[in-house]
């Protein structure tokens, strides 16, 4: 296969600009002072769209483990290579850590997860105040980690779009 198939590469999209969305709103959200109905819908879409992630990222997975993935460029060094195939793989494993840390998160603060305001997620396990505190930070960090994985996914797919194995600008135009 020479490039990614349709489903392959909506899902791709759909699900990074899902994560933008949720990362955005994140930071949004945290940095609202007390309790407002604002911040509560914040919350809630929020958490709405690291379900839908999480789903997106599960079907994401079964197709790759499914379909090879288009070749890397052969311009690619062999380290490189190895360097791409790591990251597309902890790209997997934060789109589903992330939402996962979210849920625990939220669940040991006592909170249900009710999915567009239709059904509510069963909880794992009762509030736990310190398990809160725990996984508060977690699920900050694996977010800020998550960011700079996919910035660095992002400089990468455009150095192998714009710039030629010399480190040279590759001419646009014909």
């Amino acid at each position: 296969m020479d490039r990614y198939t349709k489903p392959a590469i909506l899902l791709h999209w759909l699900i990074a600009l899902l994560i933008i969305a949720a990362f955005v709103l994140g930071l949004v959200m945290t940095d609202i002072p007390g309790l407002t109905p604002t911040k509560l819908k914040y919350y809630s879409w929020h958490k709405w769209l690291g379900v839908t992630v999480l789903a997106l990222a599960a079907a994401r997975l079964l197709w790759r483990l499914k379909e090879q993935p288009p070749a890397l460029p052969i311009s690619m060094t062999a380290s490189q290579k190895k360097a791409a195939e790591a990251g597309h793989w902890f790209l997997y494993f934060l789109m589903f850590a992330v939402p996962i840390s979210g849920y625990l998160y939220t669940t040991a603060a006592g909170v249900p997860v009710v999915y567009l305001g239709l059904f509510q997620i069963p909880a794992l396990f009762e509030a736990s105040p310190a398990l809160k505190e725990v996984l508060k930070p977690v699920h900050y960090w694996l977010n800020m980690l998550l960011a700079a994985v996919v910035a660095g996914h992002v400089l990468a797919a455009l150095k192998h779009q714009f710039i030629d194995k010399d480190g040279l600008l590759k001419r646009m135009l014909p």
